[in-house]
């Protein structure tokens, strides 16, 4: 598989030597194999050298001439916020690699992207009636910015026609696996193990919602709000608290969180219950009550989906990160 590796200037660091580095592994395990699968990884750029998000230079090669690739693969960019990940996408640099993807995706070329570089991906019009997921904490501005693309920020990987998106700053391992997977499952898997990776099928459990909702001023006391009533939460008494409709209500935090407010105080419910199991000895029945259900087995069941971890890993997280 010949794999096109397109940086642009300010690209994320981590990102790219992961994608680098988790080939490279694939490629010196799978050549023990009986039937060696290969990826001829080539770093490309619009100019003859990138400069990297941290200041280090890489040579590149020159994005004229040389085969077609089976895929283009874009690392993110090292913007970490609204402001910069704006003022990246406004960058000339940008606009040309937009036209780039647009001419491999019409010959049929395979596109991926990992966290802010979905935004890269977006602006060049590919993305385009497709779905897609991104650093989860920029989901509102992207859902913002691009309207025609359906997000699913919950999920770690998202293939859509011959488009390849992950999600936040390290989802550019399960990108690289996932490249690596479609060759050989048997190569992915070792690699991985290699590489001591666990699959994150879901970016769910590592998303803060508050984090979120200051995208919108009405979303933001809504969040707030809801905090304090997660036991007696009625949709009606949380559009009243904030001075709006429940209809206004809906389509704001629609808007900013691409969700319903049942669904986000579903988030919340389960982030003020992992906090609990993780910080109290409180049984999962009383942590129920506390956030609004009527019995531990219901908690339980939404948080190994929302999470993939069940209660015992859960409360065994706290003290792996004290």
């Amino acid at each position: 598989m010949r794999i096109q590796v397109l940086v642009l200037d300010g690209v994320f660091d981590s990102g790219l030597a992961v994608i680098l580095d988790t080939f490279e592994t694939a490629n010196a395990l799978a050549a023990h194999a009986r039937k060696p699968t290969r990826f001829d990884v080539t770093i490309t750029g619009l100019r003859r050298t990138v400069t990297t998000h941290q200041g280090l230079k890489v040579p590149v090669v020159p994005l004229d001439g040389g085969p077609r690739p089976d895929v283009v693969v874009v690392p993110a960019l090292g913007a970490k916020t609204l402001d910069t990940i704006t003022a990246a996408l406004a960058r000339r640099d940008v606009a040309e690699t937009g036209e780039i993807l647009r001419h491999w995706a019409a010959k049929g070329v395979a596109i991926a992207g990992a966290c802010t570089a979905t935004f890269v991906l977006a602006a060049s019009g590919i993305l385009d009636g497709g779905t897609a997921t991104t650093t989860w904490w920029l989901s509102p501005l992207f859902r913002e910015r691009f309207p025609a693309i359906e997000l699913d920020e919950s999920q770690m990987i998202v293939e859509s026609a011959a488009v390849v998106t992950a999600g936040a700053a390290l989802a550019h391992v399960d990108l690289a696996l996932w490249l690596v997977r479609r060759q050989s499952p048997a190569l992915a898997h070792v690699t991985a193990r290699h590489l001591v990776f666990d699959a994150r099928p879901s970016q769910a459990a590592y998303a803060m919602p508050d984090h979120l909702v200051h995208a919108d001023p009405v979303v933001e006391r809504f969040e707030h709000w809801a905090r304090r009533h997660l036991a007696d939460f009625t949709l009606a008494c949380g559009a009243r608290a904030v001075g709006t409709s429940e209809r206004t209500l809906e389509r704001r935090i629609r808007a900013v969180l691409g969700r319903s407010p049942l669904a986000f105080v579903q988030d919340l419910r389960v982030e003020q219950a992992v906090h609990r199991l993780q910080t109290s000895k409180d049984t999962i029945d009383e942590i129920a009550a506390l956030v609004g259900y009527q019995d531990g087995a219901t908690l339980r069941a939404l948080l190994r989906k929302k999470t993939g971890r069940g209660l015992r890993e859960l409360r065994a997280l706290a003290f792996a990160v004290r």
